[in-house]
């Protein structure tokens, strides 16, 4: 690219960089991470490299474009997370022998070494050492395998109350800010 239609795109970028945020507002996209406002860019400078005058306005075709590859990104993640969720459905059902709540011990080996790498992430093991048994199963079995509080009230032979009384714990523990302080000089 030579130095002239480099600054000429950038131009450009300035002059149509409200276009990509408002075809993500459009498409209630939420966009933390700026992943599809880099596409929105990308899709704007094939737009440029493409575009042909005689076909029509430059801004109607960099709408066109924009908006194309946004919803094309929004599905592609869309489907990737699906295809997740269904995943951790398969392993989950495998690790049950396809009873939903039926109780795990043939598997329990699995969810160790599950467990032992989850607690290599410093994070989780910091937050660990930090709760009860109990807590620390609210934890595992409700935010790391998605387990329903039915689901876990069965497996640990306990009350649904219980299960959800671990979680007001741990909910209460982790708004504590001396307990925050403590994660931090871990951290």
């Amino acid at each position: 690219m030579t130095k002239k239609s480099r600054e000429a795109f950038e131009e450009i970028v300035r002059q149509n960089e409200r276009r990509i945020h408002f075809h993500i507002h459009r498409l209630n996209l939420s966009d933390p991470h700026k992943e599809y406002f880099q596409e929105g860019l990308c899709a704007m400078w094939n737009a440029y490299e493409t575009y042909e005058p005689d076909k029509g306005p430059m801004a109607t075709y960099f709408n066109y474009t924009i908006r194309n590859r946004l919803v094309d990104l929004a599905r592609k993640q869309g489907r990737e997370s699906r295809n997740q969720q269904s995943a951790c459905k398969e392993i989950k059902k495998h690790a049950n022998n396809g009873n939903r709540v039926k109780r795990v011990e043939a598997s329990s080996e699995i969810l160790s070494n599950l467990e032992e790498e989850i607690i290599g992430n410093h994070v989780w093991g910091i937050l660990k050492q930090e709760l009860t048994d109990n807590q620390w199963k609210w934890i595992y079995y409700y935010i790391i395998s998605c387990m329903k509080i039915k689901e876990i009230a069965i497996q640990e032979e306990t009350s649904e109350e219980a299960v959800k009384s671990w979680g007001k714990q741990v909910r209460k523990k982790l708004r504590n800010k001396d307990f925050q302080k403590r994660l931090k000089l871990y951290g």
